[in-house]
C-alpha cells in the first residue's frame, strides 16, 4: 500500500459491552489515523477507552463479547471483517502490543527466553536453535546487558525496566508494521522510564515502524508523540499535532489535563490543579457535550448538543468537540496558562 495512505485508519469505531446493569459504552464513535513511521498520542483518564480502542484493533475484545461496529482499515484491510486466523496472523506479526502490566504479561512459570522463542515460532518457521539466536539479538537490541544468559532467567529475576524491555523485545519479535504501547511507563521511576521512551524512539527510526502510545501522563506524549488524540468518556474530544495542541488547546477538558501537571516555575508546595468531578457512568453518560457536568465554562446549550469534532480556526488538522466560540477559548486559555482565574470560570453544578 502507498505510503500515502494512512497504515491505521479507524473510522466511527463503537464498542459496547453488555452488562447486567445495562450497556457499557465503552468507545462511541472514535476515529483517528496513524501515518507510517509516526507516533499517536491517545491521552485521557481512566476509563476513558483508551486501551478498548487498541485491544479491538487487535481483536482481543471479542472474546469478552463486545459489540462492534465501524471498520478498523490496517494497510486498506478491515480488520473487523477478519476471521479470527486471519486476524491472529496480524496480531503479533504486522501489530504487536506491549501490554500495561509486564509482570502479568510474562508467564512467572517460564524462563524469558523461552517466552520470546515461542513469539518467534509462533509466525516464523525456524529451528529453536535460530529462534534462540534471534531472541538473543532482541534481547541485546533493546539494551539488557548480557543477552544470553538472561535468555535463562524468570521475569521475577528480571527489574521492573528490564521486564518492560523484554516485553518491547517480545512485541518487535516479528518486525511489526505498528506497535501499540498501553502505559509503557507506568510504574516505573523517572530514570527508567526516560530510557524506555528513548528506546521506543530509538527502535521507531531504526525499524521504521508506526506507534500508537496509550497514556495518562501528558509528559509522555510531549516527549514521544507526533500527533494527540484526547479522549473522555468513549470519545475523542480533540486531536491534533502535538506541538499546536500543547500550545493552543481547544477543548476544556484538555485544558485540565494541562493544567493538572507539574510545572517547574510552580512552587513545589502549591496544590495541583485537578478537573472537578468524576469520569461519567459509561453505561448512563450524560446527555449533549459528556463532559458538560465537570466543565466550569460550559454553556446553556451543552447539556442539549452533541458537538462534533470541528477544524480549529486556521488550522487543517487540528480538531476538537466544543460549544465555546473561538473568542472565549483563546482568551480562557490564554488566562489559565498564565496561572490567572478566568472570569467565566463557575461552578459546574450550575449548569445540568
Amino acid at each position: 500500500m502507498s505510503d500515502d495512505h494512512p497504515l491505521l485508519h479507524v473510522v466511527d469505531l463503537h464498542v459496547d459491552f453488555p452488562t447486567e446493569d445495562g450497556l457499557v459504552q465503552a468507545v462511541d464513535g472514535v476515529s483517528y489515523e496513524v501515518d507510517h513511521g509516526r507516533t499517536l498520542g491517545i491521552v485521557g483518564e481512566s476509563g476513558s477507552g483508551k486501551t478498548v480502542s487498541s485491544l479491538t484493533t487487535i481483536g482481543l475484545t471479542r472474546t469478552q463479547g463486545a459489540r462492534v461496529s465501524g471498520s478498523i482499515l490496517f494497510e486498506g484491510r478491515d480488520l473487523l471483517a477478519l476471521s479470527d486466523d486471519e486476524l491472529r496472523r496480524v496480531r503479533g506479526n504486522e501489530i504487536a502490543m506491549i501490554f500495561q502490566d509486564p509482570l502479568s504479561a510474562l508467564h512467572p512459570f517460564y524462563k524469558v527466553g523461552w517466552q520470546l522463542v515461542e513469539a518467534i515460532r509462533a509466525h516464523q518457521d525456524l529451528s529453536k536453535r535460530a529462534a534462540r539466536s534471534r531472541a538473543v539479538d532482541l534481547l541485546r537490541l533493546v539494551n539488557i546487558p548480557d543477552p544470553g544468559r538472561r535468555m535463562d532467567e524468570y521475569p521475577y529475576q528480571f527489574s521492573g525496566g528490564m521486564r518492560q524491555r523484554a516485553m518491547i523485545a517480545m512485541a518487535l519479535a516479528n518486525d511489526p508494521k505498528l506497535l501499540i504501547a498501553d502505559e509503557p511507563t507506568t510504574a516505573l521511576d523517572v530514570t527508567v522510564q526516560a530510557q524506555i521512551l528513548a528506546l521506543l524512539a530509538r527502535l521507531q527510526r531504526e525499524l521504521g515502524m508506526a506507534i500508537i502510545i496509550i497514556t495518562h501522563d501528558l509528559g509522555v506524549v510531549a516527549e514521544t508523540a507526533d500527533d494527540v488524540a484526547v479522549m473522555y468518556a468513549g470519545r475523542i474530544v480533540e486531536t491534533g499535532p502535538t506541538g499546536r495542541l500543547f500550545a493552543a488547546p481547544q477543548h476544556p477538558y484538555t485544558w485540565g489535563l494541562l493544567r493538572s501537571i507539574p510545572r517547574l516555575e510552580v512552587a513545589r508546595d502549591d496544590d495541583l490543579v485537578p478537573i472537578p468531578g468524576r469520569p461519567p457512568s459509561l453505561i448512563n453518560p450524560p446527555s449533549g457535550c459528556h463532559f458538560h457536568p465537570r466543565c466550569a465554562y460550559a454553556l446553556p446549550d451543552c447539556p442539549r448538543i452533541d458537538p462534533q469534532l470541528e477544524l480549529a480556526p486556521g488550522e487543517s488538522d487540528h480538531f476538537a468537540a466544543c460549544l465555546l466560540d473561538v473568542a472565549t477559548k483563546r482568551r480562557v486559555w490564554s488566562e489559565l496558562a498564565a496561572g490567572e482565574a478566568p472570569a467565566e470560570a463557575h461552578d459546574p453544578e450550575a449548569v445540568t
